[in-house]
């Protein structure tokens, strides 16, 4: 009897210890979800790091984050109504917490352990991209902040463990390019230079070097894990149609155009780099065909409009005036498939998220989110 006891007892531990590893999230080959997720890029994944920036580029203004629960509805930064495509990521990855934006106040001690957002809305891969804002972070000032945060990391971890930290237990994400067309190369009076000196394949070279090197020097301080968000349908967002008064199907080819040609070199960047950089996996998010997929079919998953912004005034498609306190606002968030002139909103990165995070190589390759979480 007493033997049958003390078995009882082991069983007993093994099961408070099997509960307690499923609560703290450990127990699928990767602790049972992400620890950290590195977040870069523009306005589309800014948690709220242009607060802190003296920029006409903010969206910390109701009715922004209407929906975001962690705020109580309240703005946070963030250019949406709810959550962006990289809180909704790092939920289902199984982040703890949101990436903290790197300019906020708490990104510091434990806080950076699950990852900081270093995104900013105007930024680019392109030092120029986005001066029509003032001030805002470009990709090649992230990367030296994020450098600032691996140095925070070896105090706070010890080399050894931060490495492995970064390495193994962390996604970078990179969501970024919209900007170097939208807010340079295709602006109105203040690129006309750069379109007189650069056509459009020297410009789209320039941008894929630059990124290049913005890639290679996240690797160099141990980054392993990439996923590079290509640049969407950018002719078809509210904006775009509204200032060129376009019908509601019509989207502006030149936009589109150098967009997808961009994508494809992006697309060979990355293979580029698989092949080069040992160790390190590069994902490419086929971000153009999941969003054109939504604006060409948005009735079949639940919208009723692909064009007209939900909050926003100005126009056909309420698409010249960014969202804030005196925009009209729709009844329904989630039938628009676009927030604003220019962001989707939560309803929209929802179903985006999805097939990131499972689904096929249509639209996430050469694997998903879940199996770059778990390598």
């Amino acid at each position: 009897m007493a033997g049958v006891k003390h078995w009882g007892l082991v069983l007993v531990v093994l099961c408070i210890k099997s509960l307690s590893s499923l609560v703290n999230g450990a127990g699928n080959g990767n602790d049972g979800g992400l620890v950290a997720s590195f977040i870069f890029g523009d306005s589309l994944v800014d948690a709220g790091n242009n607060n802190y920036l003296q920029t006409l580029s903010k969206a910390n203004i109701p009715p922004n984050g209407i929906d975001f629960k962690a705020s109580g509805g309240q703005p946070t930064g963030r250019f949406t109504n709810g959550r962006t495509i990289g809180d909704i990521v790092g939920e289902e990855l199984g982040v703890p917490n949101y990436a903290v934006p790197y300019l906020a106040p708490n990104s510091t001690g434990k806080a950076i352990l699950h990852g900081v957002n270093y995104a900013s809305g105007g930024g680019g891969i392109m030092n120029a991209t986005g001066s029509i804002f003032v001030n805002r972070l470009g990709l090649d000032i992230q990367i030296d902040y994020f450098n600032n945060t691996r140095k925070q990391l070896d105090r706070l971890l010890g080399p050894s463990e931060a490495k492995n930290h970064i390495s193994k237990r962390s996604i970078f994400s990179i969501t970024i390019g919209s900007n170097d067309f939208l807010n340079n190369y295709l602006l109105p009076l203040l690129s006309t230079g750069t379109r007189i000196s650069e056509n459009p394949d020297a410009y789209i070279d320039d941008m894929i070097n630059h990124l290049r090197n913005q890639l290679t020097r996240l690797y160099q301080l141990d980054a392993r894990k990439f996923v590079v968000g290509n640049v969407g349908p950018i002719g078809c967002i509210p904006y775009q149609k509204t200032i060129n008064q376009l019908s509601e199907n019509q989207c502006v080819g030149l936009a589109n155009k150098l967009a997808m040609q961009y994508n494809r070199q992006l697309k060979d960047l990355l293979s580029e780099l698989n092949g080069k950089l040992q160790g390190a996996i590069f994902v490419n998010a086929n971000v153009y065909d999941l969003v054109m997929e939504l604006i060409t079919n948005y009735a079949k998953y639940g919208f009723t409009t692909a064009s007209r912004a939900c909050c926003g005034n100005g126009g056909q498609f309420a698409g010249i005036i960014p969202c804030g306190p005196t925009s009209s606002l729709c009844d329904d968030r989630a039938k628009h498939v676009f927030w604003d002139p220019y962001h989707p909103s939560e309803a929209a990165n929802l179903i985006i998220e999805r097939q990131l995070v499972y689904g096929t190589t249509k639209y996430i390759s050469p694997i998903n989110l879940i199996h770059l979480r778990n390598l």
